[in-house]
């Protein structure tokens, strides 16, 4: 596995890891597993780590913090930003996710049928609520 860079694994502000390292190595072992690793370029790789991550920390933000926040002026409520920021690193993910499983598909000459690392990102979620 070509070695992530560090801002992968960054201590966060809040005294915690980044998780993209974790899922970096997750998804390169599994293109490993079906032998299109070498297909997939690891900055691709690594892009779609940090953008699962952060999205992965938006959601955990949210939960902890909820839905509404105070307006800084008026201190009415108003949308958590954590809500938009989260939506906007999903969507990248989600374009980085398919930009990988479109070299998957045009590579690979077997049928795969076992879970992917996308399928796991919800888990992870729900994981992370738990501590």
């Amino acid at each position: 596995m070509p070695k992530p860079h560090d801002f992968l694994s960054a201590e966060q502000r809040d005294g915690s890891q980044l998780q993209a390292e974790e899922i970096y190595a997750e998804t390169w072992e599994w293109l490993k597993k079906i032998g299109c690793a070498s297909k997939v370029s690891p900055q691709l790789l690594e892009r779609y780590a940090m953008c699962s991550a952060r999205w992965i920390q938006c959601e955990e933000m949210t939960n902890k913090m909820g839905f509404l926040s105070k307006h800084p002026t008026t201190q009415k409520p108003i949308p958590s930003p954590f809500i938009n920021i989260g939506i906007n690193y999903m969507n990248q993910a989600v374009r980085l996710w398919n930009e990988i499983f479109q070299i998957v598909k045009d590579n690979c000459s077997t049928d795969y049928g076992e879970v992917s690392p996308q399928d796991d990102l919800m888990e992870r979620l729900l994981r992370a609520r738990k501590g």
